[in-house]
């Protein structure tokens, strides 16, 4: 009778955990074939495109010879098919290849990138949503009112208005005119490569080495890019954290909330937003992933040598290596941002498993 009893909790435990199996088994398979598809979409659309990497090494001036040789060299010559199969092995080995126009492999370019584009994502998602949040819920609670038409407002001019045009307005405005940030690039010439590269994140690395110079000179060139990015962010959390929130104070629950007395604080933000929360880690997220991927305009007006701009650059002159590379940092990027929300839906709301 024991036997039977211990037989039959086993089971279902059993069972639970053959489904979580399957469930991290599809998970993974549904990963890897993404990222295959990604490869190898952007690998014909590479092939397609009416750019001759060839020309970028040699120049227009070369001749046939020396056109054939360096053709030759970079596997040009070869099928199609075969071109990919020796490029996916060499990718399934950790080799992206080196860059057409520095000969430097692919990743220690990226390497070198990344974090400024990083850093100026991070600044810019801390701003987006410290302020887009609060501004959707405030015009939410005000609906109808002046307060609720300006947030609106904000938010179409975000979403109508050309982000490099604010970007050079801003640079002079305040730079220019005013001289309150810093010009281009991440930080004041004179500061260049004074503090120790050790996370790649110049914030970071100033104030690991102490040096506060450098630290608000680097502050003082990522306000005005992180803030005109943010601006575009701003726009879109401020309405979707707006639609939200008018959804859950037209529920039951909070209208009998106030009847019970509740604050209007307690029943805004205890009620309300609480169940608005896992909503808004997937849209925080998604902005966050787009910023590092479409931060190119913002990079290139203010001459921030990040990710965007050394993938555009690479596209313009038909470098697959730095293009399939590029763009399956942004497919994990994007991966990783959302096994990221999984893990705080069950952090804000435990009955998610």
């Amino acid at each position: 009778m024991v036997n039977q009893v211990e037989t039959a909790v086993r089971a279902p435990r059993r069972r639970s955990g053959l489904r979580k199996y399957r469930r991290f088994g599809g998970s993974l398979f549904s990963v890897v074939t993404t990222l295959f598809l990604l490869v190898l979409l952007t690998f014909v659309i590479g092939r397609l495109m009416p750019v001759d990497p060839v020309i970028a090494v040699v120049g227009p001036d070369a001749d046939h010879a020396t056109y054939l040789k360096v053709k030759q060299e970079l596997g040009l010559d070869l099928p199609v098919l075969q071109q990919f199969w020796i490029f996916f092995k060499n990718l399934l080995n950790g080799d992206f290849g080196s860059t057409l126009l520095t000969g430097r492999p692919v990743m220690e370019d990226i390497a070198r990138v990344l974090p400024a584009t990083v850093e100026l994502a991070t600044v810019t998602i801390i701003l987006g949503a410290g302020i887009g949040i609060p501004l959707g819920v405030y015009a939410a609670v005000n609906r109808g009112r002046f307060a609720d038409h300006a947030v609106r407002l904000i938010a179409l001019l975000g979403h109508s208005t050309p982000i490099f045009w604010i970007g050079m307005v801003g640079l002079m405005l305040f730079y220019a005119k005013l001289g309150w940030v810093g010009g281009s690039g991440r930080v004041d010439v004179f500061y260049e490569d004074i503090v120790p590269n050790v996370t790649g994140f110049l914030l970071v690395d100033a104030l690991l080495a102490g040096d506060m110079d450098v630290f608000w000179s680097a502050v003082s060139h990522i306000i005005l890019p992180a803030s005109v990015l943010a601006y575009a962010s701003i726009a879109y959390i401020s309405r979707i954290t707006r639609s939200f929130m008018l959804e859950q104070l037209s529920q039951e629950y909070v209208i009998t909330a106030r009847a019970k007395g509740v604050p209007r604080s307690g029943v805004v933000w205890r009620h309300a937003f609480k169940n608005i929360r896992v909503q808004l880690v997937t849209i925080v997220a998604l902005s966050y992933g787009g910023m590092l991927e479409g931060a190119v305009l913002i990079e290139t007006v203010f001459g921030w040598p990040g990710f965007g701009q050394y993938l555009t650059n690479a596209l313009v002159i038909g470098d697959m290596n730095v293009v399939v590379a590029c763009t399956l940092i942004i497919g994990c990027v994007f991966i990783a941002l959302n096994v990221i929300s999984d893990l705080l839906y069950k952090f804000f709301d435990p009955r998610i498993q």
